[in-house]
């Protein structure tokens, strides 16, 4: 375990393809930060009234990228939290700006081989309805990984138990900040307050 927690000062926002673990890590990780945790897509859900798929289905995916893009803006107003963003959110330019100019973006990375594994044990995915999933993911990672590449930190979500992945994120963060603080010549411990 982690000794020292770093302090933080704005949301973290969790970026990466579907299967990655955004939401079941972003859990863990808001816990172990005394942080509030939010799912964009949850919001959204809730939001509509309906499932992602259903919305998907009802209003195709452009309106739910709309849907998706105001309610991320409202979840990064406010305090400090751990926000599990959707797969598709941080390809949106606005999005991708807000969170980048407001929030420290973590991007989980994996092998689409180990997400299509991971994501085969459900089917709410609207993206991979009637599709193989491996072939998807690896289309979708060409496509998004130089877009998820922007944000702050990178972390690979290995094979791992969650906690795992949880303790990683804490010490690039950690590091993160540190250097942040060195470019900008300030305490760390009192620009995070």
């Amino acid at each position: 375990m982690t000794s020292s927690l770093p302090p933080v000062d704005r949301s973290i926002v969790l970026v990466g393809l579907m299967g990655v673990g955004k939401t079941t890590i972003g859990r863990r990780l808001a816990k172990r930060l005394r942080l509030d945790f939010v799912d964009s897509d949850s919001e959204i859900e809730l939001a509509c009234g309906c499932s992602v798929s259903e919305i998907f289905e009802r209003f195709g995916e452009a309106s739910f990228r709309d849907g998706e893009r105001r309610v991320i803006a409202r979840l990064v107003e406010g305090g400090p939290k751990v926000l599990a963003t959707g797969g598709g959110a941080f390809m949106d330019p606005s999005t991708r700006a807000l969170i980048l100019d407001n929030c420290i973006a973590i991007w989980l990375d994996a092998d689409p081989a180990v997400l299509a594994e991971r994501v085969s044990r459900r089917d709410s995915r609207p993206l991979l309805k009637d599709k193989d999933p491996l072939a998807v993911l690896q289309s979708l990672a060409e496509i998004r990984n130089p877009l998820y590449a922007q944000a702050h930190i990178h972390v690979r979500s290995e094979p791992a138990p969650h906690d795992s992945a949880v303790e990683q994120i804490i010490a690039a963060l950690t590091r993160w900040q540190q250097d942040q603080s060195r470019r900008d010549g300030t305490n760390p411990e009192k620009a995070c307050r």
